[in-house]
């Protein structure tokens, strides 16, 4: 029976080419322009860790002195180096790493490459494991290294291209900063989007090149980046950041249950209360754990400007639909003649009914066809936008299905009430007439 509507709707576009051409560019026109942003909106907002996200903490504690304090005002987003070695130290977590970004100077062996900046990540050795970090070749360092201060590195498997030409480079050794370190690993591909881990570099900051140990880097000096937030007396000489009344670095700890994130926030709850028994801390007892979703909406990762061209999208989406029903409306009701004649030989309203939106769908088909083009073509001209995410802009082949169902089953409903309405004819009045 499908068959034979889908013959009939065909028939029936061909008969009304350019009514079928507009409704079909209507529906396009909203596809598209809704699934570019929608895309968007999906690559920014996706989970940058699937399966590990929920088990992935930030703490938020307040060291800081009572100048300038709010009640419930906001928190701060990173720890001093104190805090952050005493969380890493408690162990608390099945994993835990504390880091920050830097960017370095990179001195190729091979001449004919002349020396630049790569971005780093000065950290310590749970982080590999914790973020599911897969590696090309060799492995990553051990705590072990971390106390001894050994001087090893991981790099990217981009930078292995440049310097090794993609062989496997563990062992060799990579002067970064002056210094020679040795090759012990070579990241495969991993870019986590949003850039949660570190939002101080870019919400959608590409990978670092160059992963060390934060005690080398603390060691060496090796240059940072990133917000640095001082209070009280001293300063924030980058040789003294260690004694300074600074947040500067990123903790990170892996809780696997909700029971155990309940149970670290009542140690940091502790810690806190501890560390004002010290005399350390002078603000009342308060802290915040985020896992990476809710942390990426705390921290507003998705921008204002992309939510709102979604939202106007959409809006002009529902536009084109309502152009549709009207544009269906005409076409359906100038066949009621048709319609007469087919109920008067017996067709039911249900065949007759399901026949339209048969077409409906067809024509959702086509639209969704054209607006998936259109859709991509949008997406080439996002790509082309200074943006930090505009390179992210890719349909996914989940967005491609949803752009295909999304317009097949949108303009079926716009087409219920234009074929319920042609079904209401009363088919003696139409044979009567003519």
């Amino acid at each position: 029976m499908f068959g034979y509507y889908l013959e009939l709707a065909m028939r029936s576009m061909k008969r009304n080419r350019v009514l079928t051409a507009l409704m079909v560019v209507a529906v396009a026109l909203g596809i598209g322009s809704c699934m570019t942003t929608l895309t968007v909106l999906h690559v920014l907002s996706g989970d940058p860790m699937p399966g590990k996200s929920q088990n992935l903490y930030t703490p938020q504690i307040d060291p800081r002195a009572m100048d300038g304090y709010v009640e419930d005002g906001p928190m701060l987003d990173q720890v001093t180096w104190i805090d952050g070695m005493n969380l890493l130290r408690s162990k608390r977590g099945e994993h835990q790493a504390l880091m920050t970004g830097g960017a370095m100077t990179v001195q190729p062996s091979d001449g004919s490459i002349d020396p630049f900046y790569a971005n780093s990540r000065y950290t310590t050795a749970d982080f590999f494991p914790m973020f599911a970090i897969p590696l090309l070749y060799g492995r990553a360092w051990n705590a072990s290294d971390d106390e001894a201060r050994t001087r090893v590195a991981v790099i990217s498997s981009e930078l292995n291209d440049k310097l090794f030409h993609g062989e496997d480079s563990t062992g060799k050794s990579i002067r970064i900063h002056g210094t020679d370190m040795r090759i012990v690993g070579v990241i495969g591909d991993w870019r986590p989007t949003p850039h949660f881990y570190d939002l101080n570099m870019g919400d959608f900051a590409n990978t670092e090149d160059v992963f060390v140990p934060l005690s080398v880097a603390r060691e060496l000096l090796l240059p940072r980046s990133g917000s640095i937030d001082c209070w009280g007396p001293g300063g924030s000489a980058e040789e003294s950041l260690e004694k300074a009344s600074c947040v500067w670095l990123q903790f990170w700890v892996q809780l696997d249950s909700p029971a155990k994130a309940a149970e670290y926030r009542q140690f940091l709850l502790h810690y806190v209360q501890e560390q004002k028994a010290l005399g350390r801390f002078e603000r009342p007892a308060r802290v915040e754990l985020f896992n990476v979703m809710q942390w990426m909406d705390y921290k507003q990762v998705v921008p204002g400007d992309v939510k709102l061209q979604t939202l106007l999208a959409m809006g002009f989406f529902l536009v084109c639909l309502v152009n549709t029903v009207g544009l269906m409306l005409a076409k359906f009701m100038r066949r009621s003649v048709e319609v007469g004649v087919r109920r008067a030989l017996g067709a039911s309203r249900r065949a007759v009914f399901a026949q339209l939106l048969t077409e409906a769908g067809i024509i959702g088909l086509m639209g969704g066809l054209l607006g998936l083009m259109l859709a991509m073509a949008g997406l080439v001209l996002v790509r082309a936008q200074p943006a930090q995410y505009a390179s992210l802009a890719h349909l996914d082949m989940e967005m491609l299905v949803l752009t295909m169902v999304l317009a097949i089953v949108a303009t079926v409903l716009a087409g219920v009430l234009p074929a319920w309405r042609a079904c209401q004819i009363a088919p003696a009045l139409q044979l009567k007439t003519q």
